[in-house]
């Protein structure tokens, strides 16, 4: 059975600490015991640890050894239009599953008004979100979720292959578009997609134009489509 992985702030003489309501997460739902082993990831290496001590709001792990790397493939970054935040947060633990190195979220003329001021509050909860499902499908660095920005600073991401789903149904199925390459991008739009100005904009910056198919997909289901199909394609 595989262990279960926790994110520590840090590894200091071969002890890491985790404080506070995760403590009482771990002591009174998970019931950790001192004596059992887990994987511990200060998002920078991954270490098999045993708990030393647990307590009701302080767990000490002592680091056993220093594992391994996982194989990971190429970055992928998810611009993401805003959408109604319950499913934004849907996406962001389902993106996290499948693997992507960054999220930003993206403020589109036609997400639903206030998302943008609402954004910036919920950061540390999407980050918080993030950390838990990196936990539960036992990825050892968990992504980046960066501040909300405006599609005009968001065609600047930087990527070898930047793919933009378009509903317009304009592109190339993305199973030909996507292809092997060192990173990439994918850019999603809201609900009632893109605006010409937006999707101009978009092209001008050198983004190519894919399609899913036919349907008319959900923001969040496009998004988990594409990433899926993207996540093999790096790979060659």
């Amino acid at each position: 059975m595989a262990r279960r992985l926790f994110f520590v702030d840090g590894v200091h003489s071969g002890r890491a600490e985790i404080a506070g309501d995760t403590a009482r997460h771990l002591t009174r739902v998970l019931r950790v015991e001192a004596g059992q082993k887990y994987e511990i990831s200060d998002n920078s290496s991954l270490y098999l640890a045993e708990v030393e001590t647990a307590r009701k709001e302080h767990v000490v792990f002592r680091v056993l050894e220093k594992l391994d790397p996982r194989p990971s493939g190429p970055p992928i970054t998810l611009c993401a239009a805003l959408i109604k935040f319950e499913r934004f947060e849907w996406m962001i633990e389902k993106a996290t599953e499948l693997g992507v190195a960054r999220i930003l979220p993206v403020m589109a003329e036609r997400s639903e008004k206030g998302l943008d001021r609402g954004a910036f509050k919920r950061l540390e909860r999407w980050r918080r979100i993030a950390l838990e499902s990196s936990q539960q499908c036992r990825r050892p660095h968990l992504p980046e979720i960066l501040e909300p920005s405006s599609v005009a600073l968001a065609v600047q991401t930087a990527a070898e292959l930047r793919l933009l789903l378009d509903e317009s149904g304009v592109g190339r199925p993305i199973l030909e578009a996507a292809r092997p390459a060192a990173s990439a991008a994918v850019l999603v739009g809201p609900e009632g997609g893109w605006t010409g100005s937006e999707r101009q904009l978009t092209l001008r910056a050198g983004w190519t134009p894919v399609t899913l198919g036919h349907n008319i997909l959900r923001a969040e289901t496009a998004t988990l489509a594409a990433l899926a199909v993207m996540g093999c394609a790096l790979r060659g």
